[in-house]
């Protein structure tokens, strides 16, 4: 845990309220999201004003609420990153996001679909399913059903790339459908698992881990400069499913925990 006095919250979007001495390429009045979480991180979004280096602030298009703005940075890089920096996809690849309609994993629908990959996504309420049909997901499972891996199986050879939003439950499930030489990227995971190696010796499998935060800044900046351009053209549409007020930050670490959320959900001060 982090030592008191704490304020949580890395993801945020607003307007810029002042300017430091010295400081450049950022003024009063514009429109940001904040784009850090990397080696550089802080504290203190949960709040309505806050101090950060200049540079970890993101232009905010006009056509984007502040809503979708705060459910940008962690999100679309942390998804960007799986895709492109870890697993390396290619367009004409096949993808599964499993889990695809919380914040992550609509993101990476968005990202692969725009990148010319075929997608399938998973999710567990008929309202997800519905959302991450809506963001460009070419098929959508229901994961609770019995039979979801003869459905994706039915559908494709295999996935080339996973991104895993729950590993302790479907990391030995997804080393049995992934396709040779595919690439699972583990992004979320809440307890342990056991599998068998053979599966990932079998197929040439690669399983691989990722936290934003081990990203460099140079990594970062590349990431965020691909999402700056999407979100400018309208390919990249963050999905807002819940706000609350500031004041209900405890409801919503209760709701992101929840079964059938979808989407990002924003505190509004």
């Amino acid at each position: 845990m982090p030592s008191m006095p704490y304020i949580p919250g890395g993801d945020a979007a607003g307007v810029i309220e002042a300017v430091g001495q010295n400081v450049s390429g950022v003024s009063v009045g514009d429109r940001v999201y904040l784009g850090g979480q990397g080696s550089r991180t802080f504290s203190g979004c949960y709040a309505e004003l806050l101090a950060c280096d200049a540079d970890l602030v993101r232009p905010l298009p006009a056509s984007l609420r502040f809503s979708q703005g705060a459910g940008v940075g962690t999100v679309y890089a942390t998804a960007a990153r799986a895709l492109h920096q870890k697993a390396r996809a290619l367009p004409g690849e096949t993808i599964l996001v499993h889990g695809a309609s919380g914040g992550v994993g609509l993101a990476a629908v968005q990202l692969a679909r725009a990148h010319g990959m075929r997608i399938i996504g998973t999710a567990g309420s008929e309202r997800g399913r519905q959302i991450v049909k809506e963001q460009g997901a070419h098929h959508v499972l229901d994961h609770t059903a019995p039979d979801y891996l003869k459905a994706l199986m039915d559908a494709t050879k295999g996935p080339d790339v996973i991104l895993e939003m729950l590993a302790n439950v479907n990391l030995a499930k997804d080393l049995t459908v992934v396709a040779k030489f595919g690439r699972i990227v583990v992004i979320g995971n809440r307890g342990t698992i056991e599998i068998n190696p053979r599966d990932a010796m079998g197929r040439d499998a690669t399983v691989m881990g990722i936290v934003l935060f081990n990203a460099s800044e140079r990594e970062l900046n590349s990431l965020h400069a691909a999402i700056a351009a999407g979100l400018s053209t309208g390919v990249l549409r963050p999905v807002v499913g819940t706000e609350l007020p500031l004041r209900e930050a405890a409801k919503a670490h209760v709701q992101v925990l929840a079964p059938g959320a979808y989407g990002k959900i924003v505190l509004i001060p």
